[in-house]
């Protein structure tokens, strides 16, 4: 085959550094984004956060002096700096006494709001004891022998997060063995971290065993303790399975005291562990805020995860000056990446404000009634609402919060699939997990409603769901199944 060179004429779509900088923008949560803008401001000279109500307090001829003279000031300022700074430090003289120990702003406002100190000081909050740590720290005060305090600390990191002893006594035993440790030893080591630690049924291996320990702390004056020994210690099969029936045969009482034995079964801890756990809370921040006005819902930004940025106009100054010096160019690269990269945030603030506010216009009869009003909704129906392309919908609808009087909720709540009615109209899953719930919640605690009898309940309302999609939505909701909620009422 000959070799041969030819051209051709084409044409094909590129991106951008920009575009892809405004694309990657409009994916991030707010926690990123804020992280985003304080990398932009601490590696671009030309950028910084605009003070609030800096604008009203400044008059347009004020910041023209401002920039005219922006370079004289700067130097004047270095120059009073360098005359009032200390060459040496005294001895007896702290760091914090000379310089302030809180980052200056990057706003250059020269002097740090309340707000940022709260922010710093946040920081140095400590966490909390995790429930190692509180073992520990009781096993330091129990007056074990070394040998004991040994095998205490074995059995300790052998118990997970939960509180239960995740291990054997013949494991602990044999890793011991060389110290002369037997099973047990093991066995009354682990029975007085039982008895004595806290919390109450740490150490259990097992619900039942977890269950019992706390029962045994309790008053011996408590009503219907003795009966909830024995329940747990013979017939806990029975109540794993809510076979009442059973239940009140073998324990030969009432429906009225099996129900108070129940109560106070319900009042212990089946995972006494997780109370100490280390895990930080996570709070969500909403990107837009939805309030009822007298014409209609308004939607509008949450300003505090927006912070207005401008230009440095002293350092854009400086660069005025036609010279093609490598310090000029710089400065010249960065104002074109600041201008680039105020006007990706914009240009997402404004994209984000729009799909909230058709959002908001779709599900309407939502911000009015409730759940079981939901539409069904698709990203279609906003992508040609707004004339987007449904992937940037995508984009804005990750990740992202809105904050209504019903509550904070994620952009996608708000998209969900639909089923046929009988009149032929559609009616959106999350309507139809709003009215499962509601009839669950009516139930007869006795006589729960089956899978079978609430799509029968839901179809008589002119709603067409099968059994097995009752029962995707109902687990999806974490509601047990009708033999497990079965109770005495």
């Amino acid at each position: 085959m000959k070799q041969t060179l030819q051209l051709r004429l084409g044409q094909h779509l590129s991106m951008t550094p920009q575009l892809q900088q405004a694309i990657r923008l409009l994916q991030l949560s707010t926690l990123e984004l804020k992280q985003e803008i304080q990398e932009a401001l601490d590696t671009n000279l030309m950028l910084e956060l605009e003070e609030e109500g800096e604008r009203q307090e400044r008059g347009e001829g004020e910041k023209e002096a401002e920039r005219a003279d922006a370079s004289s000031d700067v130097d004047r300022e270095l120059g009073e700096a360098g005359e009032t700074m200390p060459d040496d430090l005294p001895v007896d003289t702290d760091w914090d006494a000379i310089y302030d120990s809180v980052a200056a702003p990057v706003s250059g406002s020269g002097a740090v709001s309340d707000e940022e100190r709260d922010n710093d000081f946040l920081q140095y909050t400590s966490s909390a004891d995790t429930l190692h740590d509180h073992l520990a720290w009781q096993l330091n005060l129990a007056h074990f022998d070394a040998r004991d305090e040994m095998i205490g600390e074995a059995i300790i990191d052998a118990i997970d997060e939960q509180g239960y002893f995740d291990s054997k006594v013949q494991d602990i035993a044999a890793i011991l063995k060389d110290e002369g440790v037997e099973e047990r030893d093991v066995e009354r080591v682990l029975e007085r971290i039982q008895q004595d630690f806290e919390p109450t049924g740490v150490a259990a291996r097992d619900l039942r065993e977890c269950l019992m320990l706390q029962l045994r702390q309790l008053p011996q004056d408590t009503p219907h303790l003795g009966m909830a020994l024995r329940l747990i210690d013979k017939h806990f099969d029975l109540l794993g399975r809510h076979d009442l029936a059973r239940l009140r045969k073998a324990l030969r009482c009432s429906d009225e005291t099996l129900r108070e034995v129940t109560a106070l079964i319900r009042t212990l801890d089946p995972r006494p562990g997780l109370r100490f756990s280390a895990s930080e809370a996570q709070y969500v921040i909403p990107d837009v805020f939805v309030s009822r006005s007298r014409s209609g819902w308004r939607v509008e930004l949450n300003q505090e995860i927006a912070p207005r940025l401008r230009v440095n106009a002293a350092y854009a100054g400086l660069i005025r000056r036609a010279d093609n010096s490598d310090d000029n160019q710089t400065m010249k690269n960065h104002l074109q990446e600041a201008r680039w990269f105020i006007k990706s945030v914009m240009s997402r603030n404004e994209t984000l404000l729009r799909v909230a506010t058709k959002i908001v216009e779709f599900q309407r009869a939502f911000f009015e009634y409730g759940e079981e009003a939901m539409k069904p909704l698709v990203l279609r129906d906003v992508a040609e609402a707004l004339e987007m392309h449904e992937s940037t919908v995508s984009r804005v609808t990750t990740r992202k919060y809105m904050h209504t009087p019903r509550g904070t909720l994620e952009f996608k709540y708000f998209f969900s699939s639909h089923v046929s009615t009988a009149a032929g109209g559609e009616c959106s899953a999350t309507a139809i997990r709003a009215l499962i719930k509601k009839l669950v919640a009516a139930e007869e605690p006795s006589k729960p409603l089956s899978d079978s009898k609430i799509s029968q309940l839901l179809k008589e309302q002119g709603i067409n769901v099968a059994r097995r999609t009752v029962a995707k939505y109902r687990e999806s909701m974490a509601i047990a199944p009708s033999n497990e909620r079965k109770r005495l009422a």
